[in-house]
């Protein structure tokens, strides 16, 4: 049994910009002790650029709260399409030393 209130729903008003989404290909995550920082980006080769496409700063309450989320639907998505095959991640010092955007 959980002391959490049942969910309601809430209507969900956004601009039509907002609505359209963004394409994000590449995400680079920081943190301080009160927020976590997820920026989206659009990186394309030709001519050799970055573009942040989206900023999300969140505590890092709702931040453990949306990787739970994550995990269970990519969990979901592999149970009905079968195993993503991707390469470990890089670290974040490998990432940098390696990456030609400078990031």
């Amino acid at each position: 049994m959980t002391d959490q209130p049942p969910q309601q729903n809430i209507p969900l008003q956004a601009n039509p910009e907002v609505l359209k989404g963004v394409y994000a290909n590449n995400m680079q995550v920081a943190h301080t002790k009160e927020e976590f920082y997820l920026d989206f980006l659009n990186m394309s080769f030709f001519p050799n650029a970055a573009t942040l496409v989206a900023k999300v700063i969140t505590s890092p309450e709702h931040f453990k709260r949306i990787v739970a989320a994550l995990t269970d639907n990519l969990s979901k998505y592999e149970e009905k399409y079968g195993i993503i095959d991707s390469p470990k991640p890089e670290t974040s010092q490998a990432a940098s030393e390696s990456s030609k955007f400078g990031f």
